[in-house]
Order: structure tokens, then sequence, then C-alpha cells
């Protein structure tokens, strides 16, 4: 087929009709929108109207084909639209959310679907505290007899804190020291490290926890070695600096209880 005579002045799309049907007849198909730019030398608004027009027609519709043309320097409506958001990449283990999002696209009202994955991408797992149990099983063994013993040594053992309303009723003082003094370690240890209380709360635990945990090591090398020596009786500042443990703990206990709740 001889391509048509360019002019002078770009012809109109009617005068064009003809010679695009006539290719239509040759090729038994509508053209596509690349053939017929390039068979009647036309932009892509151009043959976009011819294809128009020969889809009113009795001619049978054209195979689908890609009608993107890199070359093509007449500016299509497509390339008005506003940059597409940032999405994130897909996971593989998730699946994408599918959401409309009406697009103005000249006049022609398309919306464009956009692929948006929320699934978190990353894989993210917390770290498992079971083996935490198992390490402090043998310490809290070997933590509460050494407190335990301290506190016999230094004058704690059994007393019947009911009398006159359950006599009967008896416990070992001494399991006071381990509860309370470890027990107060740890709780220090979380606000410390939690990272979510004020500032001044967080300081005062950090520096409780840590003498805390001081206070319970030397406690069970006090032990250990009076134990080891076989003193019956622990020396007099021991039984000072054990007698004093309880109150220690409790002012402690109280005035970070109220720093973690201040707003200062």
């Amino acid at each position: 087929m001889t391509a048509p005579t360019l002019s002078a002045f770009p012809r109109p799309v009617e005068d064009l009709i003809p010679a695009a049907r006539d290719l239509a007849d040759q090729l038994g198909e509508i053209p596509s929108r690349n053939r017929i730019k390039k068979e009647l030398r036309v932009g892509g608004p151009k043959a976009d109207a011819i294809l128009a027009a020969l889809a009113r027609t009795d001619t049978p519709p054209a195979d689908t084909e890609d009608t993107t043309d890199p070359a093509d320097t007449n500016p299509d409506p497509i390339a008005d639209l506003p940059p597409a958001p940032n999405v994130p990449p897909a996971a593989d283990h998730g699946s994408p959310v599918v959401t409309e999002q009406a697009v103005p696209v000249a006049d022609l009202g398309t919306k464009v679907a956009i692929e948006v994955d929320q699934t978190d991408s990353t894989d993210n797992r917390r770290a498992v505290a079971w083996p935490v149990v198992l390490l402090a099983l043998p310490a809290f063994v070997a933590i509460w007899s050494g407190w335990v013993g301290l506190g016999g040594l230094t004058g704690f053992g059994i007393v019947h804190p009911l009398p006159g309303i359950w006599d009967s009723f008896s416990i070992n003082s001494a399991i006071t020291l381990p509860i309370g003094v470890e027990t107060y370690g740890a709780y220090a240890l979380y606000v410390w490290l939690s990272g979510r209380v004020p500032e001044r709360a967080r300081r005062f635990a950090k520096w409780s926890a840590l003498g805390s945990l001081a206070i319970g090591a030397l406690g069970q090398v006090a032990y250990h070695l009076l134990e080891a020596a076989g003193v019956t009786s622990a020396p007099w500042w021991i039984t000072t600096a054990v007698a004093c443990l309880p109150v220690a703990v409790l002012g402690m206990g109280a005035a970070l209880a109220h720093l973690v709740r201040t707003h200062d």
C-alpha cells in the first residue's frame, strides 16, 4: 500500500478515515494504533480518533495488540497523570489489597486501580521468653536457700503473725528477704529498661536495680562464707544490714511506684 502524500498542513481526521478503511480491508481486521500511525503518518490522538471511527463500522473487532509506542512524540492523555503514590513492594507471604482511586485523565473519567500491600514486608518477631524461666529456676533455688540461710543466722525465723486470732498459724520470716530484695531488683530492672517511664523514674530504677542486685550478691557471699566457717550466729554488722533490708525495699518500692506515675 502506498502511504498518503504528506502536505504542508495536517489533514483532518475525516479525510484520513477512508484511507484507514482501505487499510482495514487489506488486513481483514481493524489495524492497530501503531499501524495507523505508521501508515497514515499521524500522531497518537488522531490514531485514537480514527480507531474510534472504525470501531463504529461493521468491520470485525481488532485483535488485542500492544499499542504502546515509545517513539511517539505526541503527548497522550495518560502522560498528564499525577505521579503514583510511593507504595512498598508486596511481600510474598501477604495478600495484596486492591483499592480503587479515581484519577482524572483528560475527560475520560478513567479510574486507576492501585495495588497496596498492607502486609508488613519485614518479618519482625519477638524473642521468646521461655528460656528465661529455665535460667531463673536454678538461680531461684540458690538465691532462696542463701537468703533463708542468712536470715536464720541473723535472727530471722519462725514467727506467729496472728496471735490470739490464729495461734497455730506460723511463718518463717526469713522468706521475706529473697521475696523483697530480689523481686524489687527484677521490677526496678524492668522499669529501667522499658523506656516508657519519666526520666527521673528511669534514673532511680537504674541505680536502685543495680544496688539491689549488688546487695543480693553480697548476701549470698556472706551466707556461704559464714556457712563454710561453721559460724552459727552472724556478726552484729551483718545482722544490722540484713535487718534493714525489708524496710529499705519498702521505701524504694514506694518511691519508684510514685515516680513512675509522675508526669514532671
